[in-house]
């Protein structure tokens, strides 16, 4: 069951928290920046697959190898950012989405717009980003 959504929905505070409506605009959210990151990454497959120039200048092949490397990187943070998608997407499925992991409190509209594929509260972020400069101090 889906439900029927608007092109200018936006989630409120005034309607319960992950109702179907909410559910489904992010389910869409999610699966729209999934489909972009996708094209582009068939987008540099194809470009990287075309570019086979070769350099016979010392400097430009440099400068080619350097912004290759650049792009596979972006590329490998991006399949991570996939994967937190499909997270999502699953939690969506088994009604955990938009509950904090740590606390189980619902972790808010805004957060969740902001950024869809948040597992924590703010402030249980806060706290986990505590720790952690803690634990790189030491």
């Amino acid at each position: 069951m889906t439900a029927e959504l608007t092109k200018d929905y936006e989630p409120s505070d005034d309607e319960p928290f992950m109702n179907d409506r909410q559910k489904e605009y992010f389910r869409r959210k999610l699966l729209d920046w999934k489909e972009d990151i996708l094209r582009e990454t068939r987008e540099t497959i194809s470009h990287l697959q075309e570019d086979t120039s070769h350099h016979p200048d010392l400097t430009d092949r440099a400068s080619s190898e350097t912004e290759r490397s650049l792009e596979l990187r972006a590329r490998d943070r991006q399949r991570k950012l996939v994967n937190k998608i499909n997270s999502a997407l699953k939690r969506l499925e088994d009604g955990s989405y938009g509950y904090c992991e740590e606390t189980g409190e619902p972790i808010g509209l805004k957060r969740l717009s902001a950024r869809p594929i948040a597992t924590l509260s703010i402030e249980a972020q806060e706290a986990h980003e505590r720790r952690e400069k803690v634990y790189r101090d030491d």
